[in-house]
């Protein structure tokens, strides 16, 4: 019976195609379902046979283990280097869509607290 493996909702584009290879370079045998022409569908990679779900998803998770350390020592570079994105550098880079930004959340809060700020 098939069983989903992987949602690919929100994953990137390098981040798929490295675990379609590391699926396929450890006999993995699987299929993907997509989300479709209308984005209504559900996006996925899943497994012909249940009994192999063990073994994938201990693959899957040790590479997004690796990812992420991988992740980590760059933005540590970045910051070390001064390079890295903060409120202040995003403020600087662009202060109309940061501007926008605060008011449009600022926006939001006041119609969430209304009904509990007399005014």
């Amino acid at each position: 019976m098939p069983v989903m493996l992987f949602k690919l909702r929100g994953v990137e584009d390098d981040e798929a195609e490295e675990i379609r290879a590391l699926l396929a370079e450890h006999d993995v045998d699987y299929y993907e379902t997509t989300n479709g022409r209308w984005g209504l569908g559900f996006a996925a990679i899943w497994l012909h046979d249940e009994h192999v779900y063990e073994h994938a998803k201990a693959l899957i998770d040790e590479y997004q283990r690796e990812r992420c350390l991988l992740a980590r020592e760059a933005y540590e570079q970045l910051r070390l280097a001064g390079k890295h994105q903060t409120f202040w550098s995003m403020l600087k880079d662009r202060p109309l869509q940061v501007f926008l930004t605060v008011i449009a959340i600022l926006i939001v809060c006041l119609f969430v607290l209304s009904p509990f700020v007399v005014l």
